[in-house]
């Protein structure tokens, strides 16, 4: 049992740094007290599919009896919360457990975005001559373009593109789908990528997957990842970037120019639209700093 616990600790983490692109920092807090979570659960005797309500309450409450802090115990709860619902997306349990549990109010970090002009600047440090950065470049403008995650951008196959129309089919959390447009300039690196790129990476092999590795089979996320790095560097964009980054930006960009809420939480897939509102917060911090910067009572 102790092993399948650590498994799936492990591919969480994974999760939150390479889908989240949380900062080490957040990722230490969050294995921190999931791993007092499993001590305790591996003293009951308890998997952590198997959790009910009832065990996690009992843990929260044998943490309030040490004294901890209401800080700690939020924190505590946020850490099970998200690790929950990471199993719930990904099937490995049928509800989240922490669903009828409160949590003080926690103040959610505002996550960083790119500007229109660094966006721009990123695209025009790849080379479209070259066939990996062609590719590359084909990812980032579909994370940015139709506010993917970098899982579903990785997990996309052929049969999902709709080059007439625009449109991409989408499979996202917990296997629910969504249709998502994407704009002119992406379809044009998509054609460009299927024309020139991809025949040339895979030559006589076959790959379902759209975007493919030198191997000839799809590309990881962390792949992705590392290659966005290679690409900021290029760049004089001074922020930590990862492909969720991109994503953010979708959603802020959308709202700056007034993008209803509603329609931005369908294209993003949230269940939730408190989810989505984050992205207001967002927005009205970058019409503020345009606000202060250019009007004459600024």
């Amino acid at each position: 049992m102790a092993s399948t616990q650590a498994k799936l600790l492990q591919n969480f983490q994974e999760y939150l740094s390479v889908e989240k692109g949380l900062s080490e920092n957040s990722i230490f807090s969050y294995r921190y007290d999931l791993n007092k979570f499993r001590s305790y659960l591996e003293k009951q005797q308890i998997d952590f599919l198997e959790v009910q309500t009832k065990d996690i309450m009992k843990f929260l409450m044998e943490e309030k009896n040490r004294k901890i802090s209401s800080k700690t115990l939020a924190r505590e709860v946020v850490a099970i919360r998200q690790f929950y619902k990471y199993l719930r997306d990904e099937k490995q349990v049928d509800y989240n457990p922490t669903d009828k549990i409160g949590t003080p109010e926690v103040m959610r970090a505002i996550p960083d975005h790119l500007t229109i002009q660094e966006v721009d600047e990123l695209f025009l440090a790849i080379d479209e001559d070259n066939i990996y950065e062609l590719r590359d470049k084909c990812i980032f403008e579909l994370l940015y373009s139709a506010g993917l995650r970098i899982s579903e951008a990785c997990n996309l196959s052929m049969k999902d593109i709709d080059m007439d129309s625009g449109m991409i089919t989408v499979e996202g959390k917990g296997g629910r789908e969504r249709l998502v447009p994407f704009g002119e300039k992406s379809l044009k690196i998509l054609r460009l990528y299927l024309e020139k790129s991809r025949p040339e990476i895979l030559k006589a092999r076959s790959c379902e997957y759209l975007f493919v590795s030198k191997k000839g089979s799809y590309i990881n996320r962390k792949s992705v990842w590392r290659l966005l790095n290679i690409y900021i560097k290029r760049t004089s964009i001074n922020k930590k970037v990862t492909p969720h980054t991109l994503r953010h930006s979708f959603a802020t960009h959308l709202l700056e120019n007034h993008a209803n809420l509603r329609e931005v939480q369908e294209l993003l897939g949230h269940i939730d639209i408190s989810t989505t509102q984050i992205y207001t917060h967002m927005a009205n911090k970058t019409l503020k700093e345009v606000h202060k910067k250019h009007h004459p009572r600024g």
